[in-house]
Protein backbone atom coordinates (compact mmCIF):
# COMPACT_ATOMS: atom_id res chain seq x y z
CA UNK A 1 0.00 0.00 0.00
CA UNK A 2 1.64 3.29 -0.76
CA UNK A 3 0.52 6.41 0.97
CA UNK A 4 -1.18 7.99 -1.81
CA UNK A 5 -4.06 4.94 -2.03
CA UNK A 6 -7.72 5.55 -0.29
CA UNK A 7 -7.37 2.09 0.53
CA UNK A 8 -5.67 -0.79 2.69
CA UNK A 9 -4.78 -3.91 0.29
CA UNK A 10 -5.82 -7.43 2.00
CA UNK A 11 -2.35 -9.84 3.19
CA UNK A 12 -2.31 -12.49 0.58
CA UNK A 13 -2.76 -15.74 2.35
CA UNK A 14 0.41 -17.66 3.26
CA UNK A 15 0.44 -21.12 1.24
CA UNK A 16 0.64 -24.00 3.63
CA UNK A 17 1.49 -27.03 2.08
CA UNK A 18 1.56 -29.07 6.19
CA UNK A 19 -2.31 -28.36 6.21
CA UNK A 20 -2.77 -30.24 3.10
CA UNK A 21 -2.93 -34.18 5.02
CA UNK A 22 -0.12 -36.77 4.99
CA UNK A 23 -1.83 -38.38 1.74
CA UNK A 24 -1.77 -34.99 -0.08
CA UNK A 25 1.89 -34.36 1.25
CA UNK A 26 3.22 -37.68 -0.12
CA UNK A 27 1.91 -37.93 -3.86
CA UNK A 28 3.01 -33.96 -4.15
CA UNK A 29 6.60 -35.61 -3.18
CA UNK A 30 6.19 -38.16 -5.08
CA UNK A 31 5.32 -36.03 -8.07
CA UNK A 32 7.56 -33.59 -7.47
CA UNK A 33 10.63 -35.89 -6.87
CA UNK A 34 9.88 -37.45 -10.10
CA UNK A 35 9.52 -33.77 -12.24
CA UNK A 36 12.86 -33.31 -11.06
CA UNK A 37 14.61 -36.88 -11.63
CA UNK A 38 12.47 -36.39 -15.35
CA UNK A 39 14.02 -32.97 -15.75
CA UNK A 40 17.67 -34.19 -14.62
CA UNK A 41 17.09 -37.11 -17.30
CA UNK A 42 16.32 -34.89 -20.39
CA UNK A 43 19.37 -32.61 -19.25
CA UNK A 44 21.51 -35.40 -19.28
CA UNK A 45 20.36 -36.84 -22.57
CA UNK A 46 20.86 -32.94 -24.35
CA UNK A 47 24.45 -33.01 -23.24
CA UNK A 48 25.38 -36.36 -23.78
CA UNK A 49 27.22 -37.05 -20.66
CA UNK A 50 26.40 -38.41 -17.27
CA UNK A 51 24.52 -36.57 -14.29
CA UNK A 52 25.95 -36.09 -11.05
CA UNK A 53 25.65 -38.98 -8.91
CA UNK A 54 24.56 -36.53 -5.76
CA UNK A 55 21.35 -36.00 -7.31
CA UNK A 56 21.11 -39.18 -8.40
CA UNK A 57 20.16 -40.32 -4.99
CA UNK A 58 17.27 -40.35 -3.10
CA UNK A 59 17.75 -41.04 -0.43
CA UNK A 60 21.53 -40.81 0.03
CA UNK A 61 23.14 -44.22 0.00
CA UNK A 62 24.48 -45.00 3.76
CA UNK A 63 24.01 -47.29 6.72
CA UNK A 64 21.33 -45.20 7.75
CA UNK A 65 19.69 -44.33 4.92
CA UNK A 66 16.08 -45.91 4.06
CA UNK A 67 17.21 -47.29 1.18
CA UNK A 68 20.67 -47.30 -1.26
CA UNK A 69 19.88 -45.56 -4.38
CA UNK A 70 20.24 -47.79 -7.12
CA UNK A 71 20.68 -45.12 -9.79
CA UNK A 72 24.48 -45.15 -9.47
CA UNK A 73 24.21 -49.18 -11.41
CA UNK A 74 22.96 -47.16 -14.23
CA UNK A 75 26.35 -45.39 -15.14
CA UNK A 76 29.03 -46.71 -17.61
CA UNK A 77 31.86 -45.84 -19.49
CA UNK A 78 31.84 -43.12 -22.37
CA UNK A 79 30.42 -45.48 -24.63
CA UNK A 80 27.52 -46.87 -23.13
CA UNK A 81 26.60 -43.51 -22.32
CA UNK A 82 26.25 -42.49 -25.86
CA UNK A 83 24.01 -45.65 -26.32
CA UNK A 84 21.93 -45.39 -23.32
CA UNK A 85 21.65 -41.47 -22.84
CA UNK A 86 18.73 -42.31 -20.14
CA UNK A 87 20.18 -43.03 -17.02
CA UNK A 88 17.22 -43.34 -14.10
CA UNK A 89 14.84 -45.55 -13.49
CA UNK A 90 11.44 -43.92 -12.72
CA UNK A 91 10.15 -46.69 -10.70
CA UNK A 92 13.49 -46.72 -9.01
CA UNK A 93 12.97 -43.19 -7.82
CA UNK A 94 9.48 -43.75 -6.88
CA UNK A 95 10.54 -46.83 -4.76
CA UNK A 96 13.54 -44.19 -3.22
CA UNK A 97 10.95 -41.43 -2.62
CA UNK A 98 8.40 -44.11 -1.19
CA UNK A 99 10.89 -45.41 1.27
CA UNK A 100 12.15 -41.79 2.65
CA UNK A 101 8.88 -40.86 3.40
CA UNK A 102 7.85 -43.97 5.06
CA UNK A 103 11.61 -44.34 7.25
CA UNK A 104 12.55 -40.84 8.05
CA UNK A 105 12.32 -39.37 11.39
CA UNK A 106 13.33 -35.78 12.60
CA UNK A 107 17.07 -37.58 13.70
CA UNK A 108 17.65 -38.40 10.12
CA UNK A 109 15.95 -35.88 8.11
CA UNK A 110 18.67 -33.25 7.56
CA UNK A 111 20.85 -35.87 6.63
CA UNK A 112 18.54 -38.06 4.57
CA UNK A 113 17.28 -34.56 2.76
CA UNK A 114 20.49 -33.32 1.46
CA UNK A 115 20.77 -34.98 -1.35
CA UNK A 116 16.86 -34.48 -2.47
CA UNK A 117 17.54 -30.45 -1.23
CA UNK A 118 19.98 -30.14 -3.59
CA UNK A 119 18.02 -30.71 -6.81
CA UNK A 120 17.12 -27.62 -6.63
CA UNK A 121 13.42 -28.16 -7.72
CA UNK A 122 10.51 -25.96 -6.15
CA UNK A 123 8.54 -29.17 -5.95
CA UNK A 124 11.04 -30.84 -4.06
CA UNK A 125 11.57 -28.11 -1.42
CA UNK A 126 7.81 -28.01 -0.82
CA UNK A 127 7.46 -31.83 -0.28
CA UNK A 128 10.50 -31.96 2.35
CA UNK A 129 8.68 -28.61 3.95
CA UNK A 130 5.43 -30.31 4.41
CA UNK A 131 7.26 -33.47 5.46
CA UNK A 132 9.13 -31.59 7.65
CA UNK A 133 6.11 -29.75 8.96
CA UNK A 134 4.40 -33.09 9.90
CA UNK A 135 7.69 -34.89 11.75
CA UNK A 136 7.60 -31.49 14.13
CA UNK A 137 3.70 -31.88 14.60
CA UNK A 138 3.07 -29.77 17.90
CA UNK A 139 6.27 -30.67 19.86
CA UNK A 140 7.67 -27.46 20.92
CA UNK A 141 11.14 -29.58 21.79
CA UNK A 142 11.20 -31.08 17.99
CA UNK A 143 10.56 -27.24 16.84
CA UNK A 144 13.36 -26.21 19.08
CA UNK A 145 15.48 -28.79 17.26
CA UNK A 146 15.32 -27.70 13.91
CA UNK A 147 16.07 -24.37 15.10
CA UNK A 148 19.40 -25.69 16.86
CA UNK A 149 20.03 -27.22 12.93
CA UNK A 150 19.13 -23.49 11.41
CA UNK A 151 22.08 -22.09 13.72
CA UNK A 152 24.62 -23.00 11.18
CA UNK A 153 22.24 -24.26 8.25
CA UNK A 154 23.01 -23.28 4.69
CA UNK A 155 20.90 -20.67 3.18
CA UNK A 156 19.26 -23.51 1.30
CA UNK A 157 18.96 -25.78 4.40
CA UNK A 158 17.59 -22.60 6.28
CA UNK A 159 14.64 -21.90 3.88
CA UNK A 160 13.94 -25.61 4.59
CA UNK A 161 13.47 -25.41 8.34
CA UNK A 162 12.26 -22.17 8.62
CA UNK A 163 9.21 -23.57 6.11
CA UNK A 164 9.04 -26.53 7.97
CA UNK A 165 8.38 -24.90 10.91
CA UNK A 166 6.08 -22.61 9.58
CA UNK A 167 3.97 -25.11 8.36
CA UNK A 168 3.91 -27.38 11.78
CA UNK A 169 1.44 -27.25 15.08
CA UNK A 170 3.99 -26.10 16.96
CA UNK A 171 5.00 -22.46 15.19
CA UNK A 172 3.08 -20.51 18.01
CA UNK A 173 4.53 -21.97 20.88
CA UNK A 174 8.16 -20.96 19.38
CA UNK A 175 7.46 -17.10 19.94
CA UNK A 176 10.11 -16.79 23.23
CA UNK A 177 12.45 -18.99 21.36
CA UNK A 178 12.68 -17.12 18.03
CA UNK A 179 12.72 -13.46 19.66
CA UNK A 180 15.95 -15.23 21.35
CA UNK A 181 17.45 -15.90 18.35
CA UNK A 182 16.55 -13.05 16.46
CA UNK A 183 17.81 -10.77 18.69
CA UNK A 184 20.97 -12.73 19.25
CA UNK A 185 23.73 -10.29 18.84
CA UNK A 186 26.26 -13.13 17.77
CA UNK A 187 24.26 -14.00 14.81
CA UNK A 188 24.58 -12.39 11.85
CA UNK A 189 22.04 -9.99 10.60
CA UNK A 190 20.43 -11.82 7.76
CA UNK A 191 20.02 -14.90 9.76
CA UNK A 192 18.43 -13.06 12.65
CA UNK A 193 15.94 -11.70 10.02
CA UNK A 194 14.65 -14.74 9.18
CA UNK A 195 13.76 -16.03 13.00
CA UNK A 196 12.38 -12.46 13.51
CA UNK A 197 10.17 -12.89 10.17
CA UNK A 198 8.34 -16.01 11.81
CA UNK A 199 7.09 -13.54 14.33
CA UNK A 200 4.42 -12.32 12.41
CA UNK A 201 2.38 -15.44 12.41
CA UNK A 202 1.93 -15.48 16.40
CA UNK A 203 -1.48 -14.82 17.44
CA UNK A 204 -0.16 -12.65 19.70
CA UNK A 205 3.13 -10.86 21.67
CA UNK A 206 3.77 -10.98 25.27
CA UNK A 207 4.34 -7.59 26.67
CA UNK A 208 8.26 -8.07 27.75
CA UNK A 209 9.02 -9.61 23.79
CA UNK A 210 6.97 -6.45 22.68
CA UNK A 211 9.54 -3.99 24.32
CA UNK A 212 12.79 -5.97 23.43
CA UNK A 213 11.04 -6.14 19.28
CA UNK A 214 10.57 -2.26 19.53
CA UNK A 215 13.72 -1.75 21.31
CA UNK A 216 15.46 -3.33 18.55
CA UNK A 217 13.65 -1.78 15.40
CA UNK A 218 14.67 1.75 16.92
CA UNK A 219 18.05 0.34 16.48
CA UNK A 220 20.10 2.27 13.65
CA UNK A 221 22.31 -1.24 13.24
CA UNK A 222 18.84 -3.25 12.79
CA UNK A 223 18.96 -2.81 9.28
CA UNK A 224 16.76 -5.09 7.17
CA UNK A 225 15.87 -6.82 10.28
CA UNK A 226 14.63 -3.68 12.22
CA UNK A 227 11.96 -3.68 9.31
CA UNK A 228 11.42 -7.45 9.23
CA UNK A 229 10.54 -6.58 13.06
CA UNK A 230 7.90 -3.97 12.42
CA UNK A 231 6.05 -5.38 10.07
CA UNK A 232 5.73 -8.08 12.27
CA UNK A 233 4.74 -6.50 14.98
CA UNK A 234 1.71 -4.81 12.70
CA UNK A 235 0.70 -8.24 11.53
CA UNK A 236 0.45 -9.76 15.05
CA UNK A 237 -1.57 -6.72 15.81
CA UNK A 238 -4.02 -7.42 13.56
CA UNK A 239 -4.51 -10.59 14.28
CA UNK A 240 -4.60 -10.44 17.92
CA UNK A 241 -7.30 -7.30 17.27
CA UNK A 242 -9.12 -8.82 15.31
CA UNK A 243 -9.38 -11.99 17.83
CA UNK A 244 -9.60 -10.14 21.33
CA UNK A 245 -9.85 -6.63 20.23
CA UNK A 246 -6.10 -6.18 22.06
CA UNK A 247 -4.29 -3.31 19.52
CA UNK A 248 -2.79 -0.68 22.34
CA UNK A 249 0.19 -2.15 23.03
CA UNK A 250 1.00 -2.80 19.80
CA UNK A 251 -0.04 0.51 18.40
CA UNK A 252 1.63 2.24 21.04
CA UNK A 253 5.11 0.57 20.22
CA UNK A 254 4.46 1.51 16.40
CA UNK A 255 4.23 5.00 16.86
CA UNK A 256 7.07 4.91 18.89
CA UNK A 257 9.12 3.30 15.81
CA UNK A 258 7.48 5.53 13.72
CA UNK A 259 8.99 8.89 15.61
CA UNK A 260 12.35 7.25 16.97
CA UNK A 261 13.61 4.64 14.31
CA UNK A 262 17.06 6.03 13.18
CA UNK A 263 15.82 4.48 9.35
CA UNK A 264 13.28 6.32 7.06
CA UNK A 265 11.81 2.84 5.69
CA UNK A 266 11.27 1.73 9.37
CA UNK A 267 9.71 4.59 10.53
CA UNK A 268 7.25 4.77 7.26
CA UNK A 269 6.57 1.16 7.39
CA UNK A 270 5.89 1.67 11.33
CA UNK A 271 3.27 4.17 10.59
CA UNK A 272 1.56 2.39 7.50
CA UNK A 273 1.67 -0.70 9.87
CA UNK A 274 -0.11 1.55 12.55
CA UNK A 275 -3.62 1.33 10.12
CA UNK A 276 -3.46 -2.15 9.25
CA UNK A 277 -5.42 -3.13 11.74
CA UNK A 278 -8.23 -0.82 11.34
CA UNK A 279 -8.11 0.24 14.87
CA UNK A 280 -9.28 3.03 15.91
CA UNK A 281 -7.07 6.18 17.04
CA UNK A 282 -7.52 7.55 20.78
CA UNK A 283 -7.00 11.13 21.77
CA UNK A 284 -3.56 11.03 23.05
CA UNK A 285 -2.26 8.57 19.64
CA UNK A 286 -3.78 11.47 17.32
CA UNK A 287 -2.03 13.65 19.19
CA UNK A 288 1.55 11.85 18.56
CA UNK A 289 0.66 11.72 15.32
CA UNK A 290 -0.49 15.08 15.15
CA UNK A 291 3.70 15.53 16.62
CA UNK A 292 4.80 13.16 13.81
CA UNK A 293 3.19 15.32 11.36
CA UNK A 294 5.39 18.97 12.66
CA UNK A 295 8.59 17.42 13.34
CA UNK A 296 9.27 14.08 10.50
CA UNK A 297 11.65 14.93 8.03
CA UNK A 298 11.10 12.78 5.40
CA UNK A 299 8.20 13.42 3.02
CA UNK A 300 7.08 9.79 2.46
CA UNK A 301 6.47 9.50 6.21
CA UNK A 302 4.80 12.77 6.50
CA UNK A 303 2.17 11.28 3.78
CA UNK A 304 1.55 7.98 5.53
CA UNK A 305 1.09 9.87 8.80
CA UNK A 306 -1.36 12.17 7.15
CA UNK A 307 -3.01 8.89 6.26
CA UNK A 308 -2.95 7.12 9.76
CA UNK A 309 -4.45 10.58 11.25
CA UNK A 310 -7.23 9.23 9.51
CA UNK A 311 -7.72 6.76 11.79
CA UNK A 312 -9.18 9.39 14.95
CA UNK A 313 -11.91 8.59 16.67
CA UNK A 314 -11.88 12.08 17.66
CA UNK A 315 -12.89 13.41 14.33
CA UNK A 316 -12.58 17.25 15.65
CA UNK A 317 -9.14 16.56 16.81
CA UNK A 318 -8.35 15.16 13.40
CA UNK A 319 -9.25 18.18 11.50
CA UNK A 320 -7.85 20.52 13.72
CA UNK A 321 -4.34 18.89 13.28
CA UNK A 322 -4.82 19.15 9.34
CA UNK A 323 -5.39 22.16 9.50
CA UNK A 324 -2.98 23.07 11.57
CA UNK A 325 0.17 21.61 9.86
CA UNK A 326 -1.30 22.07 6.38
CA UNK A 327 -0.16 25.73 7.19
CA UNK A 328 3.13 24.72 7.75
CA UNK A 329 3.99 22.16 5.79
CA UNK A 330 6.16 23.33 2.84
CA UNK A 331 5.61 20.31 0.81
CA UNK A 332 3.04 20.36 -2.16
CA UNK A 333 2.24 16.92 -1.87
CA UNK A 334 2.10 16.45 1.54
CA UNK A 335 -0.20 19.12 1.94
CA UNK A 336 -2.26 16.94 -0.66
CA UNK A 337 -2.06 14.11 1.07
CA UNK A 338 -3.34 16.66 4.35
CA UNK A 339 -6.43 17.84 2.31
CA UNK A 340 -7.73 14.60 0.91
CA UNK A 341 -7.34 12.70 3.99
CA UNK A 342 -9.06 15.72 6.08
CA UNK A 343 -12.33 14.43 3.35
CA UNK A 344 -11.70 10.91 4.41
CA UNK A 345 -11.60 11.75 8.03
CA UNK A 346 -14.39 13.89 8.41
CA UNK A 347 -16.71 13.32 4.54
CA UNK A 348 -18.27 17.32 4.25
CA UNK A 349 -17.65 18.22 7.95
CA UNK A 350 -14.16 18.21 6.41
CA UNK A 351 -15.40 21.13 3.91
CA UNK A 352 -14.72 24.25 5.68
CA UNK A 353 -10.89 23.08 7.22
CA UNK A 354 -9.96 22.15 3.33
CA UNK A 355 -11.79 25.72 2.01
CA UNK A 356 -9.16 27.27 4.18
CA UNK A 357 -6.32 25.34 3.20
CA UNK A 358 -7.81 26.15 -0.16
CA UNK A 359 -7.41 29.84 0.59
CA UNK A 360 -3.75 29.16 1.98
CA UNK A 361 -2.37 27.60 -0.94
CA UNK A 362 -4.53 28.83 -4.11
CA UNK A 363 -3.81 25.73 -6.31
CA UNK A 364 -5.84 23.90 -4.31
CA UNK A 365 -8.93 26.11 -5.06
CA UNK A 366 -10.13 24.00 -8.25
CA UNK A 367 -10.03 20.26 -6.54
CA UNK A 368 -11.75 22.35 -3.64
CA UNK A 369 -14.53 22.70 -5.92
CA UNK A 370 -14.71 19.48 -7.54
CA UNK A 371 -14.89 18.36 -3.57
CA UNK A 372 -17.96 20.58 -3.03
CA UNK A 373 -19.50 19.84 -6.17
CA UNK A 374 -19.92 16.10 -4.87
CA UNK A 375 -20.61 16.72 -1.51
CA UNK A 376 -23.71 19.02 -2.54
CA UNK A 377 -24.56 16.17 -4.96
CA UNK A 378 -25.46 13.71 -2.18
CA UNK A 379 -22.65 11.65 -2.24
CA UNK A 380 -21.12 10.95 1.03
CA UNK A 381 -18.99 7.92 0.62
CA UNK A 382 -15.09 8.57 0.47
CA UNK A 383 -14.39 5.63 -2.03
CA UNK A 384 -17.08 7.10 -4.40
CA UNK A 385 -15.88 10.84 -4.10
CA UNK A 386 -12.39 9.71 -4.97
CA UNK A 387 -13.29 7.89 -8.14
CA UNK A 388 -15.96 10.64 -9.16
CA UNK A 389 -12.82 13.12 -9.13
CA UNK A 390 -11.75 14.41 -12.82
CA UNK A 391 -8.34 13.28 -11.50
CA UNK A 392 -7.05 11.51 -8.50
CA UNK A 393 -3.32 13.18 -9.17
CA UNK A 394 -3.74 17.01 -9.79
CA UNK A 395 -0.41 17.87 -8.31
CA UNK A 396 1.53 14.34 -10.11
CA UNK A 397 2.43 13.55 -6.44
CA UNK A 398 1.05 9.55 -6.48
CA UNK A 399 3.72 8.69 -9.79
CA UNK A 400 6.42 10.65 -7.77
CA UNK A 401 5.81 8.58 -4.55
CA UNK A 402 4.65 5.37 -6.10
CA UNK A 403 6.72 1.99 -5.02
Amino acid sequence: MTPESPHRSASLPVNDTARRGPKIAIALGAVALLAAVALLSRGSSAEGGQPESSQAEAPPPSSNGPAASKAGNAQGGPAQAESKPKQFNSTVCWEDLERFNESVTLETFRDWAGPLLAVKDPLVLDYLKGRLAELIGDDAGRAGEVLDWALDASPAEFKLFMGGLRGSKALPKMASRLTELGLDEKLDLGRRAGFLDELQRMPRLEPAALDKLATFAQDAASGEAGWVTTRAIGRVMKEDYKKSGNFKPYLDKLLTISSQSADEQVRYLAAEMGMDADAPLDTKATERLGKLLATEGSEDVRMMAAHELSMSEDKAQALELYGKNFQIEKDLCVRWALFRFAARTAGKDALPVMADMAMTDPRFQGIYQEFEKLYASGIVDFDRIWFSLPTDDPFGCLDRHEE
